[in-house]
């Protein structure tokens, strides 16, 4: 008769029923912080954006700004803003990104995916504070280049506007451009390469037919994530423009704190809307997300 060892037991349905269970307790925390932080904040917003705020009656009048152009100019400018970001970013963050790969020194890598870190979460009003300290009106490189002759300010140029806005998302939309990047390019194995090159294919041809329809996907997925991260940036514009650009971020707080224009329903209804796009953004990087993950694992 064999001796029964406690490892024999590790595999049975009234162990794996305990570690079940060990699991779900482990998740319990996690639980209540989604119910309070985001599960309770969405259906609030979503009850606020339909109810009126001070009679409480149902209504799809906080949804007029739908019908107004003018109440359409913060999406407007947001989607603006942030195709412009992303577009620069991802392109700019390709290019850097690939060159890190491309490089045989393992300390330029180190150096390059350690800052792209530090750069692509430096936002907020600190990023503010430096960009007109660098390029406001009385920055440094501004007068520097005034004093060579360049008049960027008398050229039409303003910090304080969109492209200005664009300029200082593009600040953290390259190096998280980067950070995203880096791992597909990283998967492409030599092998594909080589195969190609056995086969008589050139440069050009194994870019066409293996690198680009590979990367493609990945690359997509990281202009969603970039775009997603502009739209719903609020710190960096506000400490920049002080609210007087129109974005949805912005918008939805001047509504919300402002005395004249106080009306949290029509906050609301303006958050949803942005949590729309949001969910389009992450939603499609998902997807895209698991056909890359396919492909790369190969």
């Amino acid at each position: 008769m064999s001796a029964t060892t406690p490892a024999s037991f590790a595999g049975t349905p009234a162990a794996a029923k305990r570690r079940g269970g060990r699991a779900a307790i482990t998740l319990l925390p996690f639980a209540v912080l989604i119910s309070l932080f985001l599960v309770a904040p969405t259906l609030s917003l979503i009850w606020g954006s339909f109810h009126d705020n001070k009679t409480g009656v149902f209504t799809f009048e906080n949804y007029s700004y739908l019908q107004h152009p003018l109440d359409l100019v913060p999406f407007k400018n947001s989607l603006e803003l942030s195709l412009a970001s992303t577009v620069v970013g991802g392109l700019v963050g390709l290019l850097i990104a690939q060159a890190i790969v491309s490089s045989r020194r393992p300390i330029i890598q180190e150096i390059a995916t350690t800052f792209s870190s530090v750069a692509a979460n430096f936002a907020g009003v600190p990023l503010a504070f430096a960009f007109i300290a660098t390029l406001g009106a009385n920055g440094l490189l501004t007068r520097q280049l005034l004093n060579a002759g360049v008049d960027l300010y008398g050229g039409g140029f303003k910090l304080y506007s969109v492209l200005g806005l664009t300029i200082v998302y593009a600040y953290w939309e390259i190096p998280l451009m980067v950070l995203v990047m880096l791992p597909p390019l990283q998967a492409m194995k030599p092998a594909w390469r080589e195969a190609a090159e056995i086969l008589g294919a050139s440069r050009w041809q194994y870019l066409r037919s293996v690198a680009i329809p590979i990367l493609m996907t990945p690359f997509i997925s990281s202009l969603l994530l970039l775009y997603a991260n502009a739209f719903g940036a609020y710190a960096t514009a506000y400490g920049l423009t002080d609210g007087f650009v129109a974005l949805v971020p912005i918008q939805i707080s001047n509504l919300i704190n402002g005395d004249i224009s106080f009306d949290p329903g029509q906050a609301d209804a303006l958050a949803i809307g942005l949590a729309v796009i949001m969910v389009v953004c992450i939603g499609g990087r998902a997807i895209l997300e698991r056909r890359s993950a396919r492909w790369l694992a190969r």
